[in-house]
């Protein structure tokens, strides 16, 4: 299943770049979506080219009874990203990958954080498969809205959080 999602912050992307490798954010990003951050390594300054892993538990209660009887009732999701170095602009490309423990599911994807005039504009691709018989492509449809949806609780709150504290 291919997947787009795109929104734009009045932040830049560094502020953007920072707050997506902090541990008080994700920690609050995962609270909301109804999960748990259970681990974050990010290796290198994000001022630069750097590399994340992002932990989470989450719940399945909003999956098909279908899936969920083959999940169970949570999943441990593991987020490797690879961020670029900024452009000159500022802008910058993550490449995304996204691991479910126990389950034959693939996310692959590369967002973009677009610098604009002060504002930036965050862009994501990608696809969702899964290689299960007969459940995988049940599978992949139903984690496919999860993203975009993710991304834009992210993007929401990312606004909030950066407005609360500046």
């Amino acid at each position: 299943m291919a997947l787009t999602a795109s929104t734009t912050l009045n932040h830049s992307a560094q502020e953007l770049t920072a707050l997506f490798a902090d541990r008080a954010f994700l920690e609050h990003v995962s609270s909301r979506a109804g999960g748990t951050l259970t681990g974050l390594d990010v290796s290198g300054p994000t001022t630069g080219a750097f590399t994340s892993v992002i932990e989470r538990s989450i719940p399945t209660d909003r999956l098909p009874d279908a899936i969920r009887k083959f999940v169970g009732a949570s999943l441990k999701v593991t987020q490797h990203e690879s961020w670029s170095a900024p452009g000159a602009d500022g802008s910058r490309t993550v490449d995304i990958r996204v691991d479910v423990a126990g389950v034959p599911v693939e996310v692959k994807a590369v967002q973009r954080l677009l610098a604009q005039d002060g504002h930036t504009t965050v862009e994501l691709e990608g696809t969702v498969s899964s290689g299960i018989p007969f459940l995988g492509n049940k599978i992949a449809s139903a984690a496919e809205p999860f993203v975009g949806k993710a991304l834009k609780l992210q993007s929401n709150e990312a606004s909030a959080w950066l407005q609360a504290r500046s």
